[in-house]
């Protein structure tokens, strides 16, 4: 059932747990023992690959997973992790956006230098508990820092045996092409929806000609896919990053959507947010997809999407829906 990452001899499931909820920073808040039976039963019910990031809860989405994996086969699980989005005030960079943590307004540094990758990956490594980092990834472009110098950064973790293989975030076509010029690259983690399909214009074209693995973040739009948020954003926590941004989608289109994805999942006997991450796991180029989970019930409920079968009709029936 895994899936090689790109040239890498990584395997990956086809559904990755996301945890960036788990980090609680910018989503409300989680609760420590919710996040690591998450973890645990993602793995339990097949999901053996997690993608994580320093940034996520400031280090603690890394610490909680390192503390879930304790007493596991780590062979058995992929462990997908960031760098380059940067808070310490003492390693700067480019001001990519303000956050707030602890209760201040911080300033968040993309960095990309060498110095930063190594300091990063070292750091991961002492907060995940582990030797080796299976997928490592510079988690946004940094136009202040040469892509060379970062795929450099990176290969030299790679020849040192810290990470298994390399990737980038939010990478568009020309940065790709850049990158390659220094080193492979088995991965590319980008935004990608039935709401938000822009990458099968030219990126996707282009990373399949490459071999170079997609992994779909917010395929279910943050939550709006699933039909819980269809109504507005009054069930969110005022802190929560995603009151201003479901408002960029049309409800009455959202919502004639949603209807049809329904009249198809009962006769599948699953969910829609399950129709939806088999939906887009079925997706040509497409390696793995994220799936976030805040505990146990969410996480054995993405689980199951894994043994949702689509038919190629079902899959041509659900993009005519989309483009309706």
């Amino acid at each position: 059932m895994k899936r090689q990452l790109g040239k890498s001899e990584l395997m990956v499931s086809p559904l990755t747990l996301g945890t960036f909820a788990i980090g609680g920073l910018m989503w409300g808040g989680n609760d420590r023992k919710d996040s690591i039976e998450a973890i645990r039963e993602s793995i339990r019910h097949g999901v053996t690959s997690i993608d994580t990031a320093p940034f996520y809860g400031v280090g603690l989405s890394e610490e909680v997973i390192g503390e879930a994996l304790k007493g596991m086969d780590r062979s058995k699980v992929e462990i997908l992790t960031k760098f380059g989005l940067v808070w310490e005030q003492d390693v700067k960079g480019t001001v990519a956006f303000d956050a707030q943590i602890d209760g201040k307004t911080v300033p968040i540094y993309k960095n990309g230098r060498k110095e930063n990758v190594i300091r990063e990956v070292e750091n991961s490594l002492k907060r995940l508990q582990t030797d080796y980092i299976d997928l490592i990834q510079l988690h946004w472009p940094d136009v202040e820092t040469p892509i060379s110098e970062t795929m450099e950064a990176m290969e030299q973790l790679l020849k040192d045996g810290k990470v298994r293989a390399i990737g980038v975030s939010n990478y568009d076509r020309s940065q790709l092409e850049e990158g390659l010029k220094t080193t492979v690259l088995h991965s590319n983690q980008v935004p990608y929806s039935m709401l938000n399909r822009s990458i099968e214009e030219e990126l996707l074209p282009f990373a399949i000609e490459n071999q170079i693995g997609i992994i779909a973040y917010s395929p279910l739009e943050r939550g709006l896919l699933t039909g819980k948020y269809s109504d507005g954003t009054g069930k969110l926590s005022s802190d929560d990053h995603r009151n201003g941004y479901f408002q960029q989608f049309d409800p009455e289109n959202l919502n004639r959507l949603l209807q049809a994805l329904n009249d198809l999942a009962l006769t599948k006997k699953c969910s829609v947010a399950q129709l939806v991450l088999a939906w887009t796991m079925n997706q040509r180029g497409i390696t793995t997809v994220l799936g976030g989970a805040r505990n146990a019930e969410q996480a054995i409920h993405n689980a199951q999407s894994l043994h949702v079968q689509l038919t190629e009709s079902e899959l041509s029936q659900i993009r005519g829906f989309i483009k309706n």
